[in-house]
């Protein structure tokens, strides 16, 4: 599989990870790394505990990675949650919704990362 078949599997902008990465060696470098950095797992987790700063912190890490990798709908899934828990601004969903968030960015996470595990094993 090469990394455009990847991107075109797991719903990513091939395209934007060039433009930000520039070539395919660091794409190939970074999306590897998604999945084992554990910042996706640390967001997942932290919304057991609904504790506001590791929920703004570990979304705020995701997005800007995802962002960077051209994985769009990962990146804005962890957006949203960052927003809701970003210091100063008021919460505009309840605890039950944002649960329902994180379980929508764990499934879009779990499709990706099963992606790039095919992509990994060749």
């Amino acid at each position: 599989m090469t990394l455009r078949e990847l991107y075109s599997e797991i719903g990513g902008d091939y395209e934007q990870a060039v433009r930000v990465l520039r070539m395919d060696k660091l794409i190939d470098k970074h999306i590897r790394k998604l999945t084992k950095n554990g910042a996706a797992e640390r967001l997942i987790e932290a919304g057991k505990s609904m504790d506001p700063t590791e929920l703004f912190e570990a979304a705020h890490a995701v997005k800007g990675v995802c962002a960077n990798l051209g994985l769009s709908a990962l990146s804005e899934s962890a957006s949203e949650i960052a927003e809701e828990y970003r210091t100063g601004k008021p919460r505009k969903l309840s605890d039950a919704e944002v649960s329902a968030r994180l379980r929508s960015f764990g499934e879009l996470y779990k499709k990706t990362a099963d992606g790039i595990q095919k992509y990994e094993e060749g």
